[in-house]
């Protein structure tokens, strides 16, 4: 007599945080850096290592998740690159940030009195 295994569905442990980025379980990792890792060949025993905050189990479930919906994390992931891109060229706009080193050495050197 077999006996009848009994499936309960869980979801995923992503969230989103109040800047509209994925966050994994209670954690502040990002699903970015996450998948970076993966995408880089890290296991997700690494990927522990890596973030001890996290639980294997939430690492494999994120993992699962991504690997099923991949289409649309890789379309999140995508936006995200792009706003990314988008905040440094406003930053290097709105900042004049060329030669900020060397302005930066010569204001040490010669202190404003």
């Amino acid at each position: 007599m077999s006996i009848p295994v009994e499936f309960l569905a869980t979801a995923p442990p992503l969230r989103w945080d109040e800047a509209g980025g994925i966050r994994i379980g209670q954690s502040r990792v990002t699903l970015d850096s996450l998948l970076a890792a993966y995408h880089t060949g890290s296991t997700p025993e690494e990927i522990a290592l890596q973030y001890d905050v996290l639980h294997l189990s939430e690492i494999y479930a994120a993992i699962t998740y991504y690997l099923t919906h991949r289409q649309q994390i890789d379309n999140y992931l995508e936006q995200r690159r792009q706003k990314a891109q988008q905040h440094r060229q406003e930053l290097a706009q709105n900042y004049n940030l060329v030669n900020l080193r060397q302005r930066l050495l010569t204001r040490h050197q010669y202190p404003m009195s």
